[in-house]
């Protein structure tokens, strides 16, 4: 049974893009993973640079639509004050992503070891509370060291993320050409 059910030209052209795409992904992940604090530098600001950019957007948006309205503004300044305050203190802004993972991988715990308790006896079940417990771990991790932590942590699971991501894609880039 083929993996996908597309056609062969857009198979051939998924499967040869995702194999330089992966290739490229891995190298940056393990580059990432020799020099996280570079990689955490390099995440806060590319979201600071985002944030500025949205806020931008949205300020105009806002202009044209609610010129007069206090409230409309707000979203739009948040933005544009957090993305130059991670501008200039980006360590701050790793700082604060270390938590704001924190927060995320508890939650993450929380919810695995509510389904893990939902599918309790099923076959199974057991991935999802190790899952949970991961999280937990990983959270603590963050919070014991935090802010100190969060420099090299945010880069590395940033890091560890895109070789993932870049190793999955190259195995379905080959699956892809084979089929």
């Amino acid at each position: 049974m083929p993996l996908f059910t597309t056609n062969t030209e857009v198979l051939k052209k998924f499967g040869k893009y995702s194999i330089v795409t992966g290739f490229l992904l891995i190298f940056v992940g393990i580059t990432g993973a020799v020099v996280p604090e570079m990689m955490s530098l390099e995440t806060a600001l590319f979201i600071a640079f985002f944030m500025l950019v949205g806020g931008f957007f949205w300020a105009v948006h806002t202009y044209q639509y609610a010129r007069h309205s206090v409230i409309d503004w707000l979203k739009p300044l948040v933005l544009i004050v957090v993305g130059a305050m991670v501008l200039m203190s980006p360590e701050q802004g790793i700082a604060a992503l270390g938590l704001f993972l924190s927060f995320y991988l508890l939650m993450d715990a929380f919810s695995s070891f509510s389904i893990a308790q939902m599918h309790y006896p099923s076959k199974g079940w057991g991935w999802m509370f190790v899952n949970g417990i991961m999280s937990v771990l990983l959270a603590t991790l963050f919070l014991i060291g935090w802010p100190q932590t969060s420099l090299w942590l945010v880069g590395l699971f940033v890091a560890i993320s895109l070789f993932f991501d870049g190793l999955a894609l190259v195995i379905i880039g080959w699956t892809a050409k084979e089929n």
